[in-house]
């Protein structure tokens, strides 16, 4: 293969994002979305969808990838847990019968033993049928894995917000500031009461496939909703505090520390997701914005949490 059709065949079912200055963050929402900064990224190709099941399970043949969620955690790293619970698996969301509360997570997720991306809702679960749906339990090391192997790389917290807003400056969603125009849903997200009721306006209960809402203006689909994805930043409470008082605007930012605050929830680094996905709520996790931020275990996988990649310096 030509170097040339090397580069056709990595850039395919990509879009070129152009780079510029934004506005990064929100000051309406949650804190730590603020403070509002402006920030400038160079230009870059971005995948136009999250990688899906099939895309995913061709890298799992060619390369023999074994998942995070298909190795038994390190019972080292968690003194504390429950042995029956240290075998392969992954977090599985459950719709609970009625209003619960909701500070308490586990009211709706449990681990699921034997569910990874080949299984999502558990052992006896599939695939078929899914195959352009984005691929889910992949943990930060399986996202990074897969991005090496394609020749891309995951893109930094200020690269996905910038691609998301599409050259919307301050909008408050990926397509503008009304959630439903004309009472057409946007994305896949939940309407009704989470975690009980869903009224599934939008068609859907669990995940979509990619590519079946509209895109933004730089040609992404689902940069709100369906899935959460990763991106390589570690995660702090809010934006630096330098962007308030910085000289200069920050270029190309990349956050290689997190809060020391963070420390205390666990072994694992926490890296920032984006995107929100089919479990957002109102009531509950209103983040299927492109300002929208939340930390994630790099030793977490879920049902709700995908990725795509990017390609740098290809213009």
């Amino acid at each position: 293969m030509t170097q040339a059709a090397g580069q056709d065949r990595q850039l395919k079912h990509m879009t070129w994002i152009p780079g510029g200055t934004f506005l990064m963050g929100s000051e309406d929402f949650y804190p730590e979305e603020r403070p509002v900064h402006c920030v400038t990224v160079d230009g870059f190709w971005m995948d136009e969808h999250t990688v899906t099941v099939a895309e995913f399970a061709r890298f799992v043949t060619e390369t023999g990838h074994v998942t995070l969620a298909e190795k038994s955690p390190d019972p080292v790293l968690y003194p504390s847990a429950d042995p029956s619970l240290l075998v392969p698996g992954s977090l599985v969301f459950k719709k609970s019968t009625g209003p619960v509360n909701l500070s308490d997570f586990r009211n709706w997720w449990a681990y699921v033993p034997g569910a990874d991306w080949r299984h999502p809702r558990g052992a006896h679960s599939g695939i078929g049928g899914q195959e352009r749906h984005p691929v889910t339990h992949v943990a930060y090391a399986d996202a990074l894995a897969y991005a090496e192997w394609a020749g891309k790389a995951l893109p930094t917290e200020a690269e996905w917000e910038f691609a998301a807003r599409g050259g919307l400056e301050g909008k408050t969603f990926v397509w503008g500031d009304e959630f439903a125009p004309r009472g057409k849903m946007q994305a896949n997200t939940w309407q009704g009461e989470f975690p009980w009721q869903n009224l599934r306006s939008d068609g859907f209960e669990g995940t979509s496939p990619v590519g079946t809402f509209r895109p933004n203006a730089y040609g992404l689909f689902d940069m709100a909703g369906n899935v959460w994805e990763w991106t390589s930043d570690l995660f702090s409470m809010r934006h630096p505090d330098e962007v308030e008082h910085a000289c200069c605007v920050p270029h190309n930012p990349h956050i290689e520390k997190q809060d020391e605050s963070l420390d205390l929830l666990g072994p694992a680094p926490r890296h920032v997701i984006k995107g929100g996905s089919h479990l957002c709520a109102p009531n509950y996790c209103l983040r299927y914005r492109p300002a929208a931020r939340q930390s994630e275990d790099t030793d977490t996988s879920t049902g709700h949490i995908g990725f795509r990649c990017i390609v740098r310096n290809q213009a």
